[in-house]
């Protein structure tokens, strides 16, 4: 592993900064747990986030969990291996999933979504079980982008990936510290970091998922213009409310705090009639808001 922070490098820990302050991903007192897969993505985020966590002006701690799937051909040495270099706590798990997985699919099914319950109950375990706070997982730029394109098209709804959420039981955080990392970053980071990549035997053994042509569709809107994967991760932190179809959000949008500004777009000339305001919003005598912490840039 390199040692020399490059130039990669410095731009997906300033997008990783950036995002961690925007969205609160990284606190004092945290200890999470860093699904590690094997591929390029959650190698690179366990990278990054251990050059990070190093820099800030509070404790984090890290534990790298690794899930086996029991896939046939899995050969885990490397990673293990690499891990046993790499200077953070880790735990290697085996639960076959993938039997599981493949008898309950069927014929022309799809293997992702079956698959990513069952290992995010296992991790959701782990991390219970390791005294965790908070679960990171390495879905960056191009994933949410193409999974908001995969529910428009698909599924009906306008939803993409979160920076962070909490689990429905309300027992840990998920955060996505990629988000607005670009994948050909992280492909390059791959590279020069010379990461063990395990194969995935169950999604590299389909042809033609929904997902691929997502991307397909996104390369051939690059022709038009080359900066329209931005384009789009921008929107999807730049909704229009009243301009949409569902009325439980143009309701929500309507009593929303006062503290709210109307989109700059819609709002001008518009008057908003607040809500009432929250009780005890802010404890007597505790004056202001303390100004938001911002993590250090690097580079």
């Amino acid at each position: 592993m390199s040692q020399k922070v490059t130039r990669t490098e410095q731009r997906l820990l300033r997008a990783i900064s950036r995002t961690s302050d925007e969205f609160g991903l990284l606190e004092d007192g945290d200890k999470i747990l860093l699904a590690l897969s094997g591929g390029k993505d959650s190698y690179g985020m366990a990278h990054l986030l251990r050059h990070l966590v190093t820099r800030l002006p509070f404790k984090v701690e890290l534990v790298i969990v690794h899930l086996d799937q029991v896939q046939p051909g899995y050969d885990g040495a490397p990673l293990r291996a690499f891990l046993e270099g790499f200077g953070v706590p880790y735990r290697i798990l085996s639960e076959d999933t993938y039997s599981v997985v493949v008898e309950h699919v069927t014929a022309g099914g799809t293997y992702c979504s079956l698959c990513s319950r069952l290992r995010r109950g296992i991790l959701y375990q782990a991390a219970e079980d390791l005294g965790c706070n908070k679960l990171a997982l390495g879905h960056h730029r191009n994933d949410a982008i193409e999974t908001f394109l995969m529910n428009l098209v698909y599924s009906g709804k306008l939803q993409a990936m979160p920076a962070k959420y909490t689990t429905d039981d309300g027992r840990f955080e998920v955060i996505r510290p990629l988000i607005h990392c670009d994948e050909k970053d992280l492909i390059e980071l791959a590279q020069e970091q010379a990461f063990p990549i395990l194969p995935c035997n169950l999604c590299g053994s389909q042809d033609d998922l929904k997902r691929d042509k997502m991307g397909d569709l996104l390369r051939q809107l690059e022709q038009e213009n080359p900066h329209v994967r931005s384009v789009m991760m921008t929107a999807l932190g730049n909704v229009s409310p009243t301009h949409l179809l569902d009325r439980d959000v143009a309701r929500a949008w309507d009593e929303r705090d006062p503290s709210i500004p109307a989109k700059a777009s819609l709002g001008a000339g518009q008057k908003h009639t607040p809500v009432a305001p929250r009780e005890a919003s802010t404890p007597e005598g505790a004056g202001a808001a303390p100004p938001v912490r911002r993590l250090p840039l690097v580079g």
